[in-house]
C-alpha cells in the first residue's frame, strides 16, 4: 500500500471515531494493521474479552511470527486458561489447553506438560511459580502491563502504536480545500455554489442571463456532513502502489531531523513507469527482508501475501543474521600499495577508472575522447575498446543533436560497474549515459542509451531500490535522475541550486537513499520518494566534494577541494550529521579537484601535488605516500580494486600505472592466463590439436619470449614475476582437476539418517546453507556457522557446517502415501527470506517452515501431480506451477483457485522461468519443447524444439534457467547444453558431450554471475564452460571428490553458491552432497581459452550451428 493510501485510511480513523462509528473504527485498524490502539486492547484484557482480544492481535501479529508475538499470545491464553482453573471450570480448561496451548509445545514441550499437570492440582496457587497469583482483576492488571512491554519491543508494532498528529476533521478540511480548487476552476463561477454531492466534480451550471462577475477565489461554502470520498489513489501525484519514506530511521533519521527546515519544501518530481517502487521505509524496518538472490520467488515475508493473511509466520529470532563484528587485525604500511607493478599507456587523458567487482585485474578506463577501454591487467593488454558515438540519434534531443552537429568535443566522465558485473555505466561530459551488458570479455553489448541531463553528466552509480537494479545520474541541470537499466526514468530529484557534481547511493538497514553533493558545497540526501531532500549541509570547502563509504558501508567520508584551491578529507558523524574527524596532509594550494578512495575498511587514498598520500581511517595524520616513480599529475585519479592490493592511478603522458602490494603482484601472476584469450598473437589453426593433458603448439610471432610449458590449472610454476617487462602470456592449456589436493572440498554431514538419492539442490539465498531434496521426499538443511573459522557465515569448504535439526526432531517429510517414489518427480522452491520451502514429491504441494519445519499448509493434490514450482516475480500471489498432465497452472494463492491453464507441451513440465526484462514465462518439457508465453495474457508466443543429435530420440527432462541480463537462457538436455535468446526465440549456441565429457548431462547449472556454466554428468565428471562461448574451460574428474571404488557413483544435481561465482555443490546418487571450490593459489576454475587456438579441439568446444547438427 502506497504511503498516501496509508495517510488516508488514518484519516479516515479519525473521521469514524469523530463520528462515534467505534466499532467501525477498530475493525479498519485491525484490517489494515496501521494502528493499534492500546486503549481498547486494554478494556478489552481487562474484560476478559479474550476472542476479541485475540481477534484484535491478529490483525497486527500471529503466533509463530517471532518470539515477542509468541511469548504475548501464550501470556493472553494462560491468562484464560488460569481463569478457567480458578472457576474450577475443568471442561474449559481443558478446551484452551488443547485448543490453544497445544500449539506452544512444539517450542517448549517441558513448560506445555507443566501447565498440563496444573489440571491435577485442587488450586493451582500450590504451584510455588503460581502462588502469588492474585484475584482475576489482579492478575490481568499484571498480565496486561507484561504484555504492553512485549507488545513495545515487537518490530511488527513499531510505529503503529502512535495515530500520527492530525487537526481536528483533517478529512472535512481536504474535501472543502478540494471543492475550493474545482470551484477556481469553474468556467462560470457562482458567489454562493450550491454543493449537493461528492460523487462527481464540482462544477457551476451555466445562468440565464448575462452572468454577473464574481471573483474566482470566492471560496465554497465548507462540508457539515460529507458522505461520500472520491477516490484520491489513482489521482495522486505519483502511480498507485508506488511509495514514498517517510520514516526517520538509522543515521539518515539523525541528518534529517537535523536539516534545516527550508529543505522540507524542495519537491522531488515522481516521474510514472513501470518500476514497482519500495514499500513505506518504516514497514520495511518492521519486516526486514533479506535481498534476493534469486529471481522469480515468493517473497512469504510481505505482510500483502495472501500465505501471509492465512498463515502470517514469520522468521525466527534466532534467523537473524548479526553483522559480523569488525576484524581487530594488524595493518602496516606494507599492506599499502606501494609498488609499481605496470605502467601502462592508454592513448589520451584518462579521466575516470573502475575495477571490476569480481575479476580483481579488470579495469575499465574512460578518456577525454570519450572512448573507454577495459584492459586486462595480467598481460597489460586492452580486451576491447569503443569510442564514443550516439546509438540512436533520433532518440536525443535537439539541444543535444545540435551540439553533435556542431563536432563538439564528447569526453567520458565516469565509469561504473554494477554491483554484480554485468553492466557498464558511461557518463559524458554532454546529455549522454551509455549502458553496456557485460558478459565476458568478448562479449559487450550496447544495452541502453540515456538522454539523461542538459549539459554535462558529472557521474553516475548504480544502486538497488526495491531489489531492482537501477542507475543514478547527476548533472548540470541541478537534477539527480533514477532509471533502470532498461532507460527508463522513475524519479527526479529537485531542489539543488547549482550543478550536482557528485552522488553516493547508499543503504542503512533497509532504508535506500542517496546522498548528492552541488559546486557550492551543498549536500543533500534523498529518499527514493518525492519528499524532498533530507538533509542540507555546507561541505568543507563549499565547492567540489565526493562522499563515499567504507567497503562495509559502516563509515562515511567525504573529500572536496574549496575555489580557493584549498582540500578537505573528513569523516562524517551520521548519528549527528557533523564531522567527526578531519585529516591533515595537504600543504599546497593547486587548481582543479582532489579525487580519493577508500580500500578495505583501513585505508583512505588522494592524489595530491603529483602523488598518492594513505592514511589510516582511525588517524588524522599521513600514514606514508608514494610518487609511483614519477610522471603522475598534479591531481592523479586514482581507483582501488576490491580487495585493496591493487590502485590504479592516472599519469600525465595519458596513461596510468598500476600499484601493487605482495598479495597484489600475486594475484596478477595468478590471474595472468586468464586472460589469454585476450592476446593479439594469432593462433594457427591447422598446427593445432588440443588434447587434455598435453600442452597446445601456437604459432608465436618471431621474437616471442613465449614457449610451451607444462601446467596446472593454466598457471606455469616457473613463470617470472610480473614485473619483468619481457614477460608474455603462455598458451592456453585445459585445466584438469584429476586429484583431490587440486581443488577444495567438504562432504556435508548426514546425521538425520534419512539419505537417498537427491534429486534436487539448492543453496539458501543468504548463501549460509544447502538444501537437498532427496528422491523419498526428505528435505535436510545444512548451515554455516558464524564463527573464528568461518566470520562471513557463508557456505565454504573450510568449515564442515551442521546440519539443521529442530529440537522437535521432525524432518522436512513431503506427503508421499500412495506415490511410486522411482517415477516421482519431485520438485522445490524457496522463499526469499530462507523462512519457507515449497514442495512437492508426486504428492501435494507442502509449505514448510524452514525453522520448525512444520507444514504449514498444503495444495494441488494430485493427480495430476506437481513436477515444477516457480514463482510470479512481480505478484506474489501467483504460482507457476508445472503439471505431470504437461499443463501449466497458474495458481492464485488469493482465491486458492488456479486462473488459467497453459497447454502447448506434449509430456510432462521439467522447467519454469520468467524473465520480468521480457515479461516471458518459459517452459520445458519432457518433450524436448521450450515454449514462451506472455506474462501478461498467458497466451504462447512461440513454440522452439530443442535440436536433437542425430538417432536421439526428442524426449527427456529439460531444464531452463536465466542468464543475469534475463534475455539469454541456459536450456539443459541429457544431450547438450544450449544458450537460447529470449527476445529472438531461437538458439544461438550449443554443446554436445564427446570425447573425455561423453556421458549423458544429469545436471546444469549457472554460476551466481553467469559468467559460468556448471555440468555434472552421469559417469562422474564435472565440466566448467565459459558462459558465454559454451568452452570447457576446466574438466573435474570423479576421482578428485569421489571416493576411490564406488562405482557406480555420480552427480545427479548441481547447485551454484548465490554470491561466490568459483563454488558450487553437488548431489549424489547416494544421497551425499559435497561443496567444491578451487584451491586458494587458483581462485577460479581454469581459464577461457582463446577462440582460434581451439577451433580444432572438440574436447574443449562444440559450438555447432543447427545446419551442421542437421548434417
Amino acid at each position: 500500500m502506497s504511503s498516501l493510501s496509508r495517510e488516508l485510511v488514518f484519516l479516515i480513523l479519525q473521521f469514524l471515531e469523530e463520528e462515534k462509528f467505534n466499532e467501525s473504527v477498530h475493525r479498519l485498524e485491525k484490517e489494515s494493521g496501521f494502528f493499534f490502539n492500546t486503549k481498547y486492547f486494554d478494556e478489552k484484557v481487562l474484560a476478559g474479552e479474550w476472542d476479541e482480544v485475540e481477534k484484535y492481535l491478529s490483525g497486527f501479529t500471529k503466533v509463530d511470527d517471532n518470539r515477542y508475538s509468541m511469548k504475548i499470545f501464550f501470556e493472553i491464553r494462560k491468562q484464560k486458561y488460569l481463569e478457567a482453573l480458578d472457576r474450577q471450570d475443568k471442561a474449559k480448561a481443558v478446551e484452551i489447553l488443547v485448543q490453544d496451548l497445544r500449539v506452544f509445545s512444539t517450542f517448549n514441550e517441558d513448560l506445555y506438560k507443566e501447565i498440563t499437570q496444573l489440571l491435577t492440582l485442587q488450586n493451582f496457587r500450590e504451584n510455588d511459580q503460581l502462588s502469588k497469583y492474585g484475584d482475576t482483576k489482579t492478575a490481568r492488571t499484571v498480565m496486561l502491563s507484561e504484555v504492553k512491554k512485549l507488545i513495545e519491543a515487537n518490530p511488527l508494532f513499531r510505529d503503529k502504536l502512535t495515530f500520527p498528529a492530525l487537526r481536528s476533521s483533517r478529512l472535512r478540511t481536504l474535501i472543502n480545500q478540494s471543492l475550493n480548487w474545482q470551484h477556481q476552476l469553474c468556467k462560470n463561477p457562482r458567489p454562493n455554489p450550491d454543493i449537493k454531492t461528492l460523487f462527481t466534480d464540482h462544477t457551476c451550471a451555466v445562468p440565464n442571463g448575462p452572468l454577473a462577475p464574481s471573483s474566482v477565489n470566492q471560496p465554497v461554502t465548507t462540508l457539515s456532513k460529507p458522505t461520500a470520498f472520491p477516490p484520491l489513489g489513482a489521482h495522486g501525484p505519483f502511480p498507485p502502489g508506488g511509495a514514498v519514506a517517510a520514516a526517520n530511521a538509522g543515521a539518515l533519521a539523525s541528518w534529517m531531523a537535523a536539516a534545516s527546515g527550508a529543505s522540507a519544501v524542495q519537491a522531488a518530481v515522481v516521474t510514472p513507469a513501470p518500476m514497482p517502487l519500495p514499500m513505506n521505509q518504516v514497514a520495511i524496518l518492521k519486516r526486514p527482508r533479506t535481498p534476493p538472490a534469486t529471481p522469480g520467488i515468493v517473497d512469504y515475508q510481505n505482510p500483502d501475501h495472501e500465505l501471509m493473511k492465512r498463515l502470517r509466520p514469520a522468521p525466527s529470532v534466532e534467523e537473524v543474521t548479526y553483522p559480523a563484528p569488525r576484524q581487530q587485525a594488524l595493518w602496516s604500511p606494507e599492506d599499502l600499495p606501494l609498488k609499481v607493478a605496470l605502467a601502462l599507456h592508454q592513448g589520451s587523458t584518462v579521466t575516470s577508472m573502475e575495477f571490476h567487482p569480481m575479476q580483481n585485474t579488470l579495469l575499465l578506463v574512460g578518456s577525454a575522447t570519450g572512448e573507454i577501454t577495459l584492459w586486462e591487467l595480467a598481460v597489460r593488454e586492452k580486451l576491447l575498446s569503443r569510442p564514443f558515438k550516439v546509438w540512436d540519434m533520433t532518440n536525443c534531443t535537439n539541444q543535444f543533436q545540435a551540439l553533435i552537429a556542431k563536432e563538439t568535443p564528447i569526453s567520458v566522465t565516469r565509469v561504473a560497474w554494477s554491483p554484480d558485473g554485468n553492466f557498464i555505466g558511461v557518463a559524458y561530459s554532454k546529455h549522454i549515459v551509455h549502458l553496456y551488458a557485460f558478459s565476458g570479455p568478448n562479449d559487450l553489448r550496447q544495452h541502453a542509451e540515456i538522454d539523461a541531463h542538459v549539459g554535462a553528466v558529472n557521474d553516475l552509480a548504480f544502486a538497488i531500490p526495491n531489489r531492482q537494479l537501477c542507475v543514478v545520474t547527476c548533472g548540470d541541470d541541478k537534477l539527480i535522475k533514477v532509471w533502470d537499466v532498461q532507460g527508463r526514468k522513475h524519479f527526479t530529484f529537485e531542489g539543488h541550486e547549482t550543478p550536482v557534481y557528485s552522488i553516493c547511493p547508499h543503504h542503512k538497514e533497509n532504508i535506500q537513499f542517496i546522498f548528492s553533493t552541488a559546486i557550492d558545497g551543498k549536500i543533500k540526501a534523498w529518499l527514493y520518494d518525492n519528499m524532498g531532500s533530507r538533509v542540507d549541509y555546507d561541505a568543507p570547502g563549499k565547492w567540489c566534494t565526493t562522499m563515499l563509504y567504507s567497503a562495509d558501508g559502516s563509515r562515511l567520508f567525504s573529500c572536496g577541494t574549496s575555489k580557493d584551491g584549498d582540500f578537505f578529507l573528513v569523516e562524517w558523524n551520521e548519528s549527528e550529521g557533523s564531522i567527526k574527524r578531519t585529516y591533515l596532509g595537504f600543504h599546497k594550494k593547486l587548481a582543479g579537484v582532489v579525487q580519493f578512495d577508500t580500500s578495505k575498511n583501513h585505508f583512505l587514498a588522494v592524489g595530491e601535488d603529483g602523488q598518492i598520500k594513505f592514511w589510516d581511517m582511525d588517524n588524522i595524520n599521513v600514514l606514508t605516500s608514494t610518487d609511483a616513480e614519477g610522471g603522475l599529475p598534479a591531481l592523479p585519479r586514482l581507483r582501488f580494486n576490491r580487495e585493496g592490493n591493487l590502485l590504479a592511478v592516472s599519469t600525465a603522458e595519458n596513461g596510468f600505472k598500476i600499484l601493487a602490494n605482495t598479495a597484489g603482484f600475486r594475484s596478477l601472476r595468478a590471474m595472468e592466463a586468464s586472460a589469454f584469450e585476450t592476446m593479439r598473437n594469432p593462433v594457427d589453426s591447422s598446427l593445432t590439436k588440443a588434447v587434455p593433458g598435453a600442452s597446445v603448439s601456437c604459432k608465436i610471432e618471431r621474437g616471442s619470449p613465449v614457449r610451451p610449458s607444462p601446467m596446472l590449472n593454466g598457471v606455469d610454476p616457473s613463470k617470472p614475476r610480473i614485473d619483468d617487462s619481457t614477460d608474455k602470456p603462455r598458451p592456453w592449456q585445459l585445466a584438469e582437476i584429476m586429484d583431490p589436493a587440486q581443488c577444495r572440498q567438504a562432504t556435508l554431514p548426514d546425521t538425520a539418517g534419512s539419505s537417498t538419492k537427491v534429486v534436487r539442490l539448492l543453496y539458501t539465498n543468504s548463501g549460509a546453507g544447502i538444501l537437498a531434496l532427496g528422491l523419498n521426499g526428505i528435505q535436510r538443511l545444512w548451515k554455516w556457522v558464524r564463527n573464528e573459522q568461518n566470520p562471513s557465515g557463508k557456505a565454504t569448504t573450510a568449515v564442515v557446517p551442521q546440519q539443521w535439526q529442530p529440537n522437535s526432531g521432525l524432518l522436512m517429510a513431503n506427503d508421499v502415501s500412495g506415490v511410486n517414489l522411482e517415477e516421482s518427480n519431485p520438485c522445490i522452491a524457496l522463499s526469499k527470506n530462507d523462512s519457507y520451502v515449497m514442495s512437492a514429491a508426486g504428492g501435494k504441494v507442502s509449505l514448510f517452515n524452514m525453522m520448525t519445519f512444520k507444514v504449514m499448509t498444503t495444495f494441488m493434490q494430485p493427480p495430476p501431480a506437481s513436477t515444477f514450482l516457480a514463482f510470479h516475480p512481480q505478484d506474489n500471489n501467483i504460482i507457476a506451477i508445472g503439471m505431470e498432465d504437461s499443463t501449466i497452472h497458474i495458481y492464485n494463492v488469493r482465491v486458492d483457485e488456479v486462473k488459467s491453464k497453459l497447454k502447448g507441451h506434449q509430456k510432462r513440465i521439467t522447467g519454469l522461468a520468467f524473465s520480468t526484462t521480457l515479461n516471458i514465462l518459459v517452459s520445458s518439457g519432457a518433450d524436448a519443447q521450450i515454449c514462451f508465453w506472455s506474462i501478461d495474457t498467458w497466451e504462447k508466443r512461440k513454440s522452439v524444439a530443442i535440436q536433437m543429435p542425430a538417432g536421439k530420440a526428442a524426449n527427456g527432462d529439460t531444464r531452463v534457467q536465466f542468464h543475469v541480463d534475463q534475455i539469454r537462457i541456459l536450456a539443459v538436455h541429457e544431450t547438450q547444453l544450449a544458450i537460447f535468446d529470449a527476445s529472438k526465440m531461437e538458439c544461438i549456441r550449443q554443446w554436445i558431450p564427446q570425447d573425455s565429457l561423453s556421458a549423458p548431462i544429469s545436471s546444469a547449472v549457472y554460476a551466481c554471475n553467469s559468467q559460468l556454466i556448471y555440468t555434472t554428468f552421469r559417469d562422474g565428471n564435472i565440466g566448467v564452460f565459459d558462459a558465454d562461448t559454451l568452452r570447457l574451460r576446466c574438466r573435474i574428474s570423479p576421482s578428485a571428490y569421489l571416493p576411490q571404488g564406488n562405482q557406480g557413483l555420480s552427480p545427479l544435481v548441481v547447485a551454484a553458491h548465490p554470491q561466490e561465482p568459483n563454488q558450487f555443490a553437488v548431489g549424489l546418487n547416494d544421497g551425499s552432497v559435497k561443496v567444491i571450490e578451487p584451491t586458494e593459489a587458483e581462485g577460479k576454475w581454469g581459464m577461457v581459452p582463446p577462440s582460434d587456438a581451439i577451433k580444432t579441439s572438440p574436447s574443449t568446444t562444440n559450438n555447432q550451428t543447427q545446419e551442421q547438427l542437421q548434417r
